[in-house]
């Protein structure tokens, strides 16, 4: 399958930069530090997507509809949420749920940007239940150097189910 750009070696410096870049952003999306990964990792004219998902035969496309969204965030949403969460009114959140990112096959091209493919596994649970609640699915990302800084510009969350069995989307990808 021909890629677009030009693939980054692994093990090379950008690839180490960019799985660098991603661990470091699980780091703080797992630990509730989402002002600092909002603030310093996130392009201000960001656009963040999870398209919605239907089940469809091959010959009638990738079954993701277009222009429609579970979320389609801007960086002033995103910053909305980051302040809710941050206030004693995030009662979708509150207490929150205990979050893993698992962020695999990172895959880099450079060409009119840094763009990352990568598989992910978001293990949550809420409260007291027993039984994890598990999203997987790849995410399409647009990295780019601001200030020396990698940041994400754009981020596509193609999720491998189509009815999401979870009771809110509070959660950041």
């Amino acid at each position: 399958m021909a890629v677009a750009g030009v693939r980054a070696q692994v093990g090379g410096a950008l690839h180490n930069e960019v799985v660098e870049w991603l661990n470091t952003e699980a780091e703080l999306l797992d630990d509730y530090r989402e002002r600092e990964w909002l603030e310093g990792m996130v392009s201000r004219d960001v656009v963040y997507q999870v398209p919605l998902r239907q089940t469809v035969e091959r010959a009638r496309g990738t079954g993701f509809l277009p222009g429609t969204f579970h979320l389609d965030e801007t960086y002033g949403s995103l910053h909305s949420r980051v302040a809710r969460n941050e206030t004693a009114y995030a009662w979708a959140e509150d207490p929150p749920s205990r979050i893993r990112h698992f962020v695999t096959n990172v895959r880099v091209t450079e060409d009119d940007g840094v763009r990352v493919r990568s598989n992910l596994l978001i293990f949550r649970t809420r409260q007291d239940q027993t039984q994890p609640q598990l999203l997987s699915g790849e995410r399409r990302d647009v990295l780019r150097r601001e200030d020396g800084v990698l940041r994400l510009v754009r981020r596509e969350v193609l999720l491998d189910l189509t009815v999401i069995g979870t009771h809110n989307l509070s959660i950041f990808f």
